[in-house]
């Protein structure tokens, strides 16, 4: 079939093309920008989701729309950027997914609608209250309820996927990567934490001595932070639900079956690097969240197969 996939030059979009033309499938990319595939099945419309221009181009002649772009960033700075991709540019995409009566439209929604920092309970599953936090949990609070409204008027097919924390093997070793560098190197969440106005940095500032450092970050009340899917794991996930029968129109998280504590993974990671850890309470309560997966593999048969020991291997060894 003919798919789009949004967000197709980003960690999981890339591995969803991949997936989709080993499998025999045409595939438009649309992101911001390219991804690069030289591929007689693939081509690619560059823009913004928020533009009606760009999302008219892209739907032509598709099939399954898979809405995985979005705009990541929680500085209060940002809020109205987050606010224009990931709300006004959702709302373009399904709008034009209903009136080219596409065969199902795949939101890519996130644990933050819950949120992450504090659940009700553990593991958090699609029953959860939708309590988002964040602007950026917000605008995908706000994409599932527009997706909701457009099969409730529309009749447009959907499924959304929750996805928890994402990780890249090929980021695990690098404290300049956007996702990996302040979730594991010091002075990454250092120089993250003055962005956001915390000029003291939470308790990461006083381990810095100006070297280098591994970090195991904690909440307040010191618990660590618990988090992490693989990339090629959720990038199956959303394959599986192109064509699941029995997950059309569901809500459906996907996350590993254990996710791993900051604890266990800076142990690891450090075995690698020999670079000396430190551990720091930050402020407000840890990212300490794992999510029920019972649900994805009911209707969709996922199963996840990658553990952080194996990410870690991977980013050494060079692996994709």
């Amino acid at each position: 079939m003919h798919v789009l996939v949004t967000g197709s030059a980003g960690r999981v979009g890339r591995r969803v093309v991949d997936l989709l033309r080993a499998r025999g499938d045409n595939v438009t990319g649309f992101d911001l920008k390219p991804l690069g595939r030289a591929d007689g099945g693939y081509h690619e419309v560059i823009g913004a989701f928020d533009d009606p221009a760009a999302v008219a181009r892209a739907i032509d002649g598709v099939e399954v729309v898979l809405h995985l772009g979005a705009f990541m960033s929680w500085l209060a700075a940002d809020a109205g950027r987050v606010y224009a991709a990931n709300t006004t540019g959702t709302f373009h995409l399904l709008a034009a997914a209903a009136a080219a009566k596409v065969r199902r439209f795949v939101l890519a929604s996130t644990g933050e609608v819950c949120p992450e920092v504090r659940p009700r309970y553990l593991p958090v599953d699609e029953s959860h209250p939708r309590e988002p936090t964040s602007v950026y949990g917000l605008s995908k609070h706000l994409a599932e309820e527009m997706t909701a409204f457009f099969h409730r008027t529309q009749g447009l097919p959907f499924v959304i996927l929750r996805l928890s924390h994402t990780q890249d093997a090929r980021e695990l070793a690098d404290p300049a990567s956007f996702f990996s560098g302040p979730r594991f190197f010091l002075r990454s969440k250092i120089r993250q934490q003055r962005e956001f106005g915390n000029a003291r940095a939470g308790g990461a500032g006083a381990a810095d001595d100006g070297t280098e450092k591994l970090l195991i970050q904690c909440g307040g009340d010191g618990v660590p932070y618990r988090m992490f899917a693989d990339a090629r794991d959720i990038a199956a996930g959303v394959v599986l639900a192109v064509d699941a029968p029995r997950a059309e129109n569901a809500t459906i998280f996907l996350g590993p079956d254990e996710a791993t504590t900051l604890d266990a993974a800076v142990a690891l990671l450090a075995g690698r690097t020999r670079l000396p850890v430190v551990r720091a309470n930050m402020p407000g309560p840890a990212v300490n969240y794992t999510t029920s997966n019972a649900r994805a593999r009911e209707l969709l048969g996922f199963h996840p197969r990658w553990n952080f020991a194996a990410m870690i291997e991977d980013a050494f060894a060079g692996g994709t």
